[in-house]
């Protein structure tokens, strides 16, 4: 299951710090997820306070 930040994503960059392979970045618009990185750990998504990160 990968996981994916919606337009939802406030910027705050919580996400990007709890990732603990580095598999989050700022994107153009949003934080983005970088699928080949990620371990599906589902940190990120336990603490997005604007509930932006959902399973593909």
């Amino acid at each position: 299951m990968a996981y994916v930040i919606s337009s939802e994503c406030i910027s705050c960059g919580i996400c990007e710090k709890q990732c603990s392979v580095s598999a989050i970045r700022a994107g153009a618009e949003y934080y983005e997820i970088n699928n080949a990185e990620c371990i599906e750990c589902g940190a990120c998504v336990e603490t997005c306070p604007a509930r932006a990160i959902r399973e593909s």
